[in-house]
């Protein structure tokens, strides 16, 4: 039991005679401020006042207490996605064991072939290419011809053809597709390389990767700039979308290979059996992927991506969309695949011993992609080479790729590297004006994703025609697709301690999350005894947003309710701190991976305060709300909508829908609040709709820009939400009253 200290000390000495003191004499004045003072010094209050450390997990004091079990809560939501994601892979890992004989891995080369078609299909069609030369330069010993072709209908790709002086007879062909550089093939280091092939004879094809060269998807004339920023945030930006949709951006990156490879066949100075393919960092990550579903490739050589999935999560992660599939390792796709699903075509495995691609990931995924080359009966057609050197090319690898390719591309020769005279960026500018996007009228990824969004928005549409048959089928997928998963039996939180304030008090806990993580959670409880009402209080900013005496929080314990503030994984002490150049969306990625979102896993830990809540004998069971102010804001309506117990939801500034974000070129959201694949099946509307009878308030719904909705949007997005909920949903374009708010879901 809390005693309260100021009442304490009222009743010592009566309220009438202390607030009369004016009343008394100098000498009972004095004598009764002693006797106050010394009752406050036994109650411990006199002194400085108490400052509040409302952290839960570690402490939030640099020179205090640790508890060491949560003394890293910023990487703890990675780390539990990292877990499930390995344990996708664990029963990747136990079916290739199992592997015995060639007719087993040829069986399950189909199933990982098929498997990729699945993650990144549908495949486009073979539409016309439509090639053209912009350009043409000679050099010593070879010819440069600058490249436009269409690997979709007005969606340009552009490229370098590197063609040896001198040819009588076709040659052997390598695509060479590039790494995370903002001017592409054009910069020195990926020269060398092509310099050095085609100075040996063969033929190269150099393509400009999305979001990069002269592809930017997002340029911005007047600055000549990315309106989003690197390569990477190019790729992720886009790869959102795409997501959203059930779709991986690689398909893109992979398909501009498949049809530069189509190209290649077209070309008389071009042996169409004899075609290779080669690239370092993210053209690493190219060449595999194209290797791997493009059966034309005989060689390939991908260059510091290829490690294991679970020691690229237990290092750097994952770094941006076009090296995450969906689905992918829940699907038992690991990068080994991408080289065993080869064999026993010839594959050069190159890596560096300091990259920050694991060496040790690439160790382990060689000596499993050997095995399978050796049960194929061609051992001698799988190597993995390393150089001791950080993230890059290095001398004695390149040395390696040449004779790799004169070996295996029948192209005998020295594979000694020499120095060649590397040509301008502007020499090696394909388009007029340098970007595809100011020189021809064509697609980029986001208008092509919109596109094929369409049809899927349509048949949402039409669904909502029978909301009684729709609204369950919405919920099951949307309870699928997020990767919710009801609570298993709680398990008893941690109390930190307490602070007291006047009336209330606050209350430090540990509420056991999902698997092995720790939900840091505020509790505001009136110190009248009585059970009463409970509101789950979730901000995208933090649960001390609007923990503080006189704040928002109070004004609701003051008016008898009992408020849980948790901070759900991801945000506030559970924030992932991204450290320079790791993708901000990574969490996002991370979680579809496995089949998981953070939103749909945050929706089962808002479930789980709610038991804990549940379990508190001041709080009625049957009696509890929830409140979500921002980021959180679509976990909390996943979890209302899949937990029936809780009875209202009050929305403050959280998303109105997910497909505006694959509408609109530019967005500004949280990814922790997306769910992958959503809108083949639901969208938020359709969460809002299923929750009634119970109540809804949504204040200042948010547009994919971060901007409060306007009156038509929010009609476009919540129309027929309106519709069905009648009263039960309350929509307000303008701040309100949190209080009224609540006293409006509770009413009967």
């Amino acid at each position: 039991m809390v005693v309260k200290r100021h009442r304490f000390v009222s009743a010592m000495f009566g309220s009438d005679k202390i607030r009369s003191q004016h009343d008394l004499t100098c000498q009972q004045r004095a004598t009764l401020m002693i006797q106050t003072f010394c009752i406050l010094l036994t109650l411990n209050v006199v002194g400085p006042p108490v400052v509040e450390d409302l952290n839960v997990l570690d402490g939030g004091n640099p020179n205090g207490p640790t508890w060491i079990d949560w003394s890293d809560p910023g990487l703890m939501l990675v780390h539990h996605l990292n877990g499930l994601t390995r344990e996708c892979l664990a029963s990747r890992e136990d079916e290739v064991s199992k592997l015995k004989t060639a007719e087993e891995w040829k069986a399950r080369q189909i199933k990982v072939r098929q498997t990729l078609d699945q993650i990144l299909g549908p495949w486009p069609d073979r539409s016309p290419l439509n090639p053209r030369v912009t350009g043409k330069l000679r050099k010593d010993g070879y010819q440069v011809e600058k490249i436009v072709f269409e690997s979709m209908p007005n969606f340009f790709v552009t490229g370098a053809l590197f063609i040896p002086e001198g040819l009588n007879e076709p040659r052997p062909a390598i695509l060479k597709v590039i790494g995370h550089s903002a001017s592409a093939f054009r910069r020195d280091l990926y020269q060398n390389v092509i310099l050095n092939l085609v100075h040996k004879g063969f033929v190269v094809f150099a393509i400009d990767p999305l979001g990069q060269g002269e592809r930017l998807q997002y340029f911005e004339p007047k600055t000549g700039k990315s309106t989003v920023g690197s390569a990477t945030r190019e790729h992720s930006h886009a790869g959102v979308q795409c997501f959203l949709t059930g779709r991986s951006i690689a398909r893109y990156f992979i398909w501009d290979g498949i049809r530069a490879i189509d190209y290649l066949t077209t070309r008389p100075e071009v042996d169409p059996n004899r075609i290779g393919v080669t690239g370092l960092s993210g053209g690493g990550t190219q060449s595999s992927y194209i290797g791997a579903v493009d059966e034309r490739v005989l060689a390939v050589a991908p260059t510091g991506f290829i490690t294991s999935i679970s020691r690229l999560l237990g290092s750097i992660g994952p770094q941006d969309a076009e090296q995450v599939f969906y689905h992918g390792p829940m699907l038992g796709i690991d990068h080994a695949d991408l080289l065993e699903v080869r064999a026993p075509k010839p594959t050069l495995q190159v890596t560096t011993t300091r990259d920050f691609f694991s060496i040790q990931g690439a160790r382990e995924t060689a000596a499993e992609v050997h095995h399978a080359f050796q049960i194929f009966g061609h051992p001698e057609r799988f190597d993995q080479v390393e150089d001791d050197f950080g993230h890059g090319f290095t001398k004695q690898n390149n040395e390696s790729t040449y004779e790799f390719f004169q070996t295996f591309l029948a192209l005998p020769g020295s594979a000694e590297e020499q120095l060649h005279p590397f040509l301008t960026e502007a020499e090696l500018t394909v388009t007029e004006t340098g970007q595809v996007s100011t020189a021809f009228e064509g697609e980029n990824v986001f208008s092509i994703n919109r596109r094929e969004a369409k049809p899927l928005l349509e048949r949402l549409e039409e669904s909502r025609r029978d909301l009684d048959q729709h609204l369950p089928q919405a919920l099951s997928e949307a309870a699928r697709l997020s990767g919710y998963r009801n609570p298993d039996a709680a398990v008893a939180p941690v109390f930190r301690g307490q602070y007291q304030r006047e009336g209330y008090r606050v209350e430090k806990w540990g509420v056991p999350g999902e698997g092995e993580t720790i939900l840091p959670t505020l509790v505001f409880a009136p110190d009248e005894p009585g059970t009463r009402s409970a509101i789950i209080y979730v901000h995208g900013e933090g649960k001390t947003t609007d923990a503080a005496a006189g704040g928002k929080i109070e004004e609701l314990v003051r008016r008898g309710y009992v408020v849980a503030a948790p901070d759900l994984l991801g945000y506030g002490e559970t924030t992932y701190k991204f450290r320079q150049g790791h993708s901000p969306v990574q969490p996002f990625f991370n979680a579809l991976m496995s089949g998981r979102s953070v939103a749909g896993i945050n929706a089962g830990d808002a479930v789980r305060v709610m038991e804990f809540l549940q379990n508190r004998d001041d709080v009625k069971p049957d009696q509890i709300g929830a409140i979500a102010i921002g980021d959180v804001g679509p976990a909390l309506l996943h979890a209302t909508a899949m937990e029936q117990q809780i009875q209202w939801l009050v929305l403050v500034d959280s998303l109105l829908d997910y497909q505006s974000i694959v509408n609109h070129e530019l967005y500004g959201v949280n990814a922790n609040s997306l769910v992958a694949g959503a809108l083949g099946a639901y969208d938020l509307p359709d969460l809002l709709a299923s929750i009634t009878p119970r109540r809804v308030a949504v204040v200042q719904p948010r547009t994919h820009q971060q901007e409060t909705a306007t009156n038509d949007q929010i009609a476009s997005s919540l129309g027929f939400v309106q519709t069905h909920a009648k009263d039960r949903l309350r929509v307000e374009t303008e701040a309100t009253d949190l209080l009224k708010l609540v006293h409006w879901c509770v009413a009967p």
